[in-house]
């Protein structure tokens, strides 16, 4: 089950399963707040603001889950997730966007990413990365 306590009005819910999760978003804002969320949750965050960088990190690093933006400057997160895979069949992605496109999303569908539309709370994300870890759970 999923252990939630009540801390300072802000309900903190501690994961299934500890995950290396390997997150890319342009804007370091946003960045900084996932991963503050990731890790209070337990998880490993290695953070990423570039297609570049991220590449970069999934060649030395064997990630549980990605957790991209689709807009990454000239690239495309759903590219990201693809691309990935090819190296790390098992991995779970995440996909977020600004832009709730059916396009995107039937995409998301087929690289098997969960599609997330933004503005999202940190319960709906790490319900999300829970979710991700439960089918494969034994």
């Amino acid at each position: 089950g999923r252990k939630c306590n009540e801390i300072s009005g802000h309900s903190s819910c501690i994961a299934h399963r500890a995950m290396h999760v390997l997150l890319v978003d342009d804007d370091p804002a946003v960045l900084r707040m996932i991963t503050s969320w990731l890790t209070f949750a337990g998880h490993q965050v290695i953070p990423c603001t570039t297609f570049e960088s991220a590449k970069r990190a999934l060649a030395t690093e064997t990630p549980d889950l990605l957790v991209t933006d689709v807009r990454l400057g000239a690239f495309n997160g759903l590219q990201l997730v693809v691309l990935a895979k090819v190296d790390h069949p098992q991995l779970r992605a995440i996909v977020l966007t600004g832009y709730d496109d059916p396009v995107l999303r039937e995409e998301a569908a087929a690289s098997g990413a969960v599609f997330l539309v933004k503005p999202i709370e940190a319960e709906q994300l790490l319900e999300s990365v829970d979710g991700t870890t439960a089918s494969s759970a034994t």
